[in-house]
């Protein structure tokens, strides 16, 4: 049972194609299994009917589970926002629509919230590899690639600049102080893997409560699947690429200095030390060692060109975001 003072939490989970259905009936079902109930769960369909209407059938008659159009342009971000402004809880959680969560994920995030100053939690996403294990060649320090937890972020229940979107929770007040996510970061069904909505929004909110606590807690775990395509490197080097564009708009939006804070951390200790981890396993002998190094090298190499191209870009067309304001939405 739900502790009856603790925050209502909505779920939002935001899906975008047919070829997932599976996944997103799967992701639903972890959320209705939850050891903490939710008091809603929202899908967000992004302008495809066939799908909306599908899923709308799929849950007329299951209580607590609402479909949803995206009200906003097409992506990510506009679902999201979606999703938040019709939800009810005092808490947000958003879960990937390829993903499952473990049964304790609420509960840890809803205790989370018994600090008034905490105003975001995420947790821990580990990747679910189509081929049955990781690809030897695939270092763990680049698992964001694939929309997981990677190596470098710290253990246990720890304060941060920003939590990761598909594994995420937000205190309501964090957007009626701060707006939603922005409107041109992120994915926009283009095809192109963008990101970094997540980490714009919890840096503007930031900004606008200097005393916002933004935590993550590892045991607030989900499954994540990657399928067989992101598994190649032809993939990681089209993801790294899109990271630099996506860096390069976030540090427009919010600034160099806030922007790539945590990335200076990253690429100056974290990097080196897998580099020096793959080439020790090569001399060792153990399997896809002298690929992980220079795969680390070649996704630092790829993100710093999407980060170049991507400022140019910038400040050639001048591009603006859009960030809206959430208000109180479907909150009682």
């Amino acid at each position: 049972m739900s502790d009856p003072g603790a925050p209502g939490v909505s779920v939002v989970i935001c899906a975008y194609t047919e070829d997932r259905w599976a996944d997103v009936l799967a992701a639903v079902a972890s959320v209705r299994a939850q050891s903490r109930p939710a008091l809603e769960t929202l899908l967000v369909v992004d302008h495809h009917r066939p799908l909306l209407d599908r899923l709308g059938e799929e849950y007329r008659e299951t209580a607590g589970v609402r479909v949803l159009a995206n009200a906003g342009p097409r992506g990510l971000s506009a679902g999201r926002n979606t999703g938040i402004a019709a939800s009810r809880g005092d808490v947000v959680a958003f879960l990937d629509d390829d993903a499952v969560a473990e049964r304790d994920w609420l509960r840890h995030f809803a205790e989370a919230y018994d600090d008034p100053r905490v105003l975001a939690v995420g947790g821990r996403t580990e990747p679910v590899w189509a081929s049955g294990r990781r690809p030897d060649w695939f270092p763990e320090e680049f698992d964001w690639v694939v929309g997981c937890t990677y190596r470098g972020v710290p253990d246990g229940r720890v304060r941060v600049r920003n939590v990761l979107g598909g594994n995420a929770s937000f205190r309501r007040e964090a957007f009626d102080a701060a707006g939603g996510f922005a409107t041109g970061i992120g994915r926009d069904g283009s095809g192109r893997p963008l990101g970094g909505e997540e980490t714009e929004l919890c840096i503007r909110l930031g900004r606008a409560r200097p005393d916002a606590v933004l935590l993550i807690d590892d045991r607030a775990v989900i499954h994540h699947r990657v399928p067989e395509v992101r598994e190649r490197f032809r993939y990681f080097r089209t993801r790294t690429y899109a990271e630099g564009l996506s860096k390069a708009l976030v540090a427009r939006s919010v600034g160099a200095g806030k922007g790539l804070e945590s990335e200076r951390r990253y690429t100056t200790r974290v990097l080196p030390a897998g580099v020096v981890r793959g080439l020790r396993d090569a001399l060792l002998a153990r399997p896809g060692g002298a690929g992980r190094a220079a795969a680390i090298v070649a996704g630092v190499l790829t993100a710093a060109g999407g980060y170049a191209v991507g400022s140019l870009r910038a400040r050639r067309d001048g591009v603006t975001f859009s960030v809206t304001p959430i208000g109180e939405g479907g909150h009682d």
